[in-house]
């Protein structure tokens, strides 16, 4: 049976502001009953007015004459219009031109792409474009190096030659697991040309977690920076023998003929490339358009990684969302610190050079200290973000360079709004383009008009034309919450739901690409979502959209718990710890106490110098959050595990629980007769676990 929850007017971190929202009873067959959501008593007032309007204009027709009929209809008509459908036309006056801009730049987009799809172009056929128009214009920015739009044309024509010489041929899986170095995305690019298909490794795995993310993708090569030689050591005996490895150590090319070079071994990449003469550009022997370029990793919060297929169809819609409706231009300068193994900095980033001529400046790892000072070292005058990369940089001490910079935009996704506009303020950004969607999706949604939290928008005036669309959930089993007719349902504004892409197959711009995995694709299929037969991308992510669509991130499925007979939203309760914590790192999560029902939040926090106050914390969270949602337990931390795109793993943590005889940070449970947190030892544990101690 579906669960019925009352309405609640929750703190929501997305805009400071209460947003009531509502999960009604929608079980099978209650449409239309006691307790559903038809506004029967609305209907019967405006049927109401309706026949009086009409009753009106009768009567002056008969007992007048029909000019006054005329009349009297001309003046009833936008009368009743304005007083039942006011709120609607205000809606329609609000977002019409927010809707109009969107459909326009998605018009572009549309035409760019099927420029590139009836030309059936790869992305080495694409770049290629931008090398005739531009061949010394520079690509990409690194360190004190400039590379030329020919230069990483050049070296991807090397690439394409060493490869083509070993052996590799159209369908080949060839892996990269290289660092944020002009040369990872030229490698990957000339792989492409020879029809090969690049798994971006990424560069943290090691051990069980590095085999797995390569025999997932079924390699035949891998290309690896001799910076990770110790992490392919540690793997090296458990690889397939068919693998072949090539180790790549950057450095300038020496391709002298008089030069005698001596290879390390016959799998030296680096003496292969010097070595051989560059391949003539030639179009791509790829899958087209539409065909396998790229294998991006899921970032494994939980569970191993899962390798996405990414065509160069889904790459420029990806590029192209961004570009035009985050107003860049072939212009910009854009700073990316993000990991090219990624799509965000890989796919979105990269894309805006291969395929605008944007030029992009990188950096090996993000510094929240070196940030601004790289923007202006390369006067980049747009930059990426993502996760809590604007937090980290929020927290950096005040200094000169806060708005010596010249960049006007910031993009990317995982901004919390709780530090949107203190980072736009102190920064002086102009823009933030905050956009939402899975690698493995087959849609995306961006905030093009700086609403602050607002990760996107859905059309309130023809919400059907949009491919993308938010659904009833079971937020305990993310399972879609289906009406009479067994077919899916539209959440409402206040209301969350689950984020979907409309799949459908025989249009590359909604086509579901999902895994290499086939398993693992139908996984986050759901079928029968509106009509029969039809199916769409299921996301796990929990949205919320208010009254004029902008779209908020709440939560991810399985991520919510119950505590007291109410859902807690561990992002929102994250959100706000930090805020009240100085910006710290905060993890929050559920944890089973025996004999209560549901789970207690835990949250694990960071404090390096321990200089935390946790009566303080405890009296901030007060304003902040409803009494259910503040953590019972506390755990103090010197560090937090996190992915390369910061995101902080909690499965382990979650089932460390809150044993202090098997953790070594310092614990606190929340004393409900001192109201305060007060030190958790074993004794204290043992009493809860019984229930001497109740919470």
């Amino acid at each position: 049976m579906t669960k019925v929850y009352d309405t609640m007017k929750l703190r929501s971190y997305y805009s400071n502001t209460y947003i009531p929202y509502t999960q009604r009873d929608i079980e099978k067959g209650n449409r239309g009953k006691k307790g559903s959501s038809v506004p029967w008593g609305k209907i019967f007032i405006m049927v109401v007015a309706l026949a009086v309007l009409v009753a009106a204009v009768a009567v002056t027709f008969i007992f007048v004459d029909w000019q006054t009929s005329l009349i009297v209809l001309a003046v009833l008509v936008p009368i009743y219009v304005l007083l039942y459908f006011y709120r609607f036309l205000y809606i329609v006056v609000k977002t019409a031109p927010r809707d109009i801009k969107a459909l326009y730049c998605y018009v572009k987009i549309l035409r760019l792409t099927n420029n590139f799809s009836k030309r059936d172009m790869t992305m080495p056929d694409i770049f290629h474009e931008n090398v005739k128009r531009h061949p010394n214009k520079p690509c990409f920015l690194f360190e004190d190096e400039t590379w030329t739009f020919k230069q990483v044309e050049d070296f991807s024509l090397r690439v394409s030659a060493v490869l083509k010489a070993q052996g590799v041929k159209k369908g080949d899986t060839v892996g990269v697991m290289a660092s944020n170095y002009p040369e990872m995305p030229s490698i990957w690019l000339g792989i492409a040309r020879v029809g090969g298909i690049s798994p971006l490794i990424n560069t943290n795995q090691t051990g069980n977690t590095l085999l797995h993310s390569i025999n997932v993708a079924k390699c035949d090569v891998l290309i690896y920076g001799s910076e990770f030689e110790t992490a392919m050591d540690e793997v090296r005996k458990d690889l397939s023998p068919s693998l072949r490895l090539f180790k790549f150590t950057r450095r300038p090319l020496n391709t002298s003929s008089d030069s005698v070079k001596v290879a390390e071994s016959p799998t030296d990449f680096t003496h292969l490339l010097e070595t051989t003469a560059p391949a003539p550009w030639a179009k791509a022997e790829s899958e087209g358009f539409n065909g396998r370029l790229l294998y991006i990793y899921t970032s494994g919060t939980t569970g191993l990684p899962k390798a996405a297929v990414i065509s160069s169809s889904r790459m420029c819609f990806m590029a192209s969302g961004v570009h035009f409706l985050g107003s860049l231009n072939k212009n910009d300068v854009i700073y990316c610190p993000m990991p090219l193994y990624h799509s965000a900095g890989g796919v979105i980033s990269v894309g805006q050079a291969f395929i605008f001529g944007c030029t992009v400046a990188l950096r090996i790892k993000f510094s929240a200290t070196a940030y601004f000072p790289d923007c202006i070292k390369f006067k980049a005058t747009a930059a990426h973000y993502i996760g809590e990369m604007c937090r980290y940089i929020l927290a950096t001490p005040t200094a000169a360079t806060d708005r010596q910079h010249k960049v006007r935009t910031v993009y990317g996704n995982g901004m919390r709004p709780t530090v949107w506009n203190e980072f736009i303020k102190r920064f002086g950004i102009k823009k933030v383009v905050e956009f939402y969607g899975a690698t493995e999706g087959n849609a995306n949604i961006l905030n093009i008009d700086n609403k602050p939290g607002a990760i996107g928008f859905v059309s309130r005036i023809v919400p059907a034309v949009y491919p993308i669309a938010i659904i009833k959930v079971d937020e305990d089993t993310g399972e879609p919450i289906r009406n009479s007719k067994g077919l899916c349902q539209l959440a409402k504004a206040h209301e969350p739901g689950v984020f979907i892409g409309k799949i459908k197959p025989d249009n590359p711009a909604r086509a579901f690409l999902g895994y290499v995995s086939k398993e693992d694709s139908e996984k986050k299929i759901v079928r029968d979502v509106f009509s029969r037969g039809d199916s769409a991308f299921i996301s796990g992510d929990i949205l919320i959209s208010d009254e004029l669509g902008y779209l908020y991130f709440r939560d991810r499925t399985g991520d919510t718990f119950r505590w007291r007979g109410e859902n807690v939203s561990t992002t929102e309760v994250e959100a706000a710890i930090s805020r009240v914590a100085d910006q710290r790192d905060a993890v929050v999560f559920g944890v089973e106490i025996p004999n209560n029902e549901g789970r207690a939040g835990m949250c694990g926090i960071v404090d390096t110098d321990s200089s935390l106050d946790l009566d303080k914390l405890a009296t901030d969270m007060a304003k902040d959050l409803p009494k259910y949602a503040r953590p019972v337990f506390i755990r103090i931390m010197k560090s937090m595990d996190m992915t390369a795109t910061f995101k902080i793993r909690k499965v382990d943590l979650q089932k460390e629980g809150f044993n202090p005889s098997t953790i070594a940070d310092k614990l606190y449970y929340f004393d409900p007769k001192l109201n305060k947190y007060v030190s958790l030892g074993p004794e204290e544990y043992e009493k809860i676990n019984s229930g001497q101690i109740r919470l």
